[in-house]
């Protein structure tokens, strides 16, 4: 089956989306539009910055969208569009019903996580927070509700012998994403085709994780060493885990940016200080 004649909207928006889209590209499926969030100010100097996926599509000569909302404007450009399929990837807002039956063959989903376990906003995070080394990626066929659609395909990856774990929530997320990636080239052409029958989720064994906020990054040096490595590993992107300290009658943040556990009790190996670089935790405490 040759999918590049069929016309395919991306919705993504983060680096692990970007990660998807090449693994799209080596199967030669590629978007002919993709939607992807505003640019956002970024930094201490707050220049705009275009999100991951946008730069991605200049970059592979893609018509790039940017909605503030997903309102009638857009639902009606994309029902004139005469599309096939619609695919999420991290896009970061919810999908109109009106929306996600516009395509031919509906609209799919790639989730990090072993639906229904894990629904919702932050999948790879919780799973390091839950230290659930059995996860893996779930491809879905999108509905009203939150990541409760039926199932088109699973795959487990089970992390239980690998000594890298907790894995930090950049490297497990790169994981799920390319083999989200390589999934979707697998099942799009049998979705396609109508070889696969999807699956109900058994509801009731459903889990949800939340919208991480910067105050989840607190943690409390006395905790045990284990709970705290999950939450440095874990929020290393967003927020970083950080704690409060008395230095030179100040009180500061410290931001922990890597840490391990040594004979059961917690490294920390690097910290950012309020209003400084990155440095040895050891040189910090001079």
């Amino acid at each position: 089956m040759t999918l590049n004649k069929y016309k395919i909207t991306f919705f993504g928006t983060p680096d692990i989306a970007v990660i998807v889209l090449e693994e799209l590209k080596k199967a030669n499926i590629i978007p002919t539009l993709i939607i992807t969030a505003p640019d956002k100010p970024k930094g201490r100097k707050l220049i705009m910055t275009p999100p991951p996926v946008k730069i991605w599509a200049l970059k592979n000569n893609i018509i790039a969208m940017q909605p503030e909302k997903l309102d009638d404007n857009v639902l009606n450009m994309l029902s004139k569009g005469n599309y096939d399929l619609f695919i999420v990837a991290s896009y970061g807002k919810i999908l109109k019903k009106e929306l996600i039956e516009i395509p031919k063959y509906k609209t799919i989903n790639v989730h990090p996580s072993l639906l229904p376990k894990l629904r919702g906003a932050s999948p790879v995070i919780s799973a390091i927070l839950r230290d659930e080394k059995k996860t893996g990626v779930t491809i879905i066929l999108i509905d009203e509700g939150m990541d409760s659609g039926p199932i088109l395909e699973q795959k487990v990856i089970d992390f239980s012998d690998n000594p890298k774990w907790p894995l930090k929530a950049s490297a497990l997320g790169k994981i799920l994403a390319i083999e989200g990636g390589k999934m979707l080239t697998e099942i799009i052409p049998k979705w396609i085709a109508g070889k696969i029958k999807p699956k109900t989720q058994v509801h009731k064994k459903a889990t949800f994780t939340k919208k991480i906020k910067k105050e989840d990054g607190l943690i409390n040096l006395d905790d045990k060493p284990y709970k705290n490595l999950l939450k440095i590993r874990g929020f290393e992107e967003w927020p970083t885990a950080y704690f409060f300290m008395e230095k030179n009658n100040k009180k500061i943040r410290v931001k922990i940016t890597d840490a391990t556990l040594e004979n059961g009790d917690l490294k920390i190996k690097t910290v950012i200080p309020e209003g400084k670089k990155q440095m040895d935790y050891e040189d910090f405490l001079r």
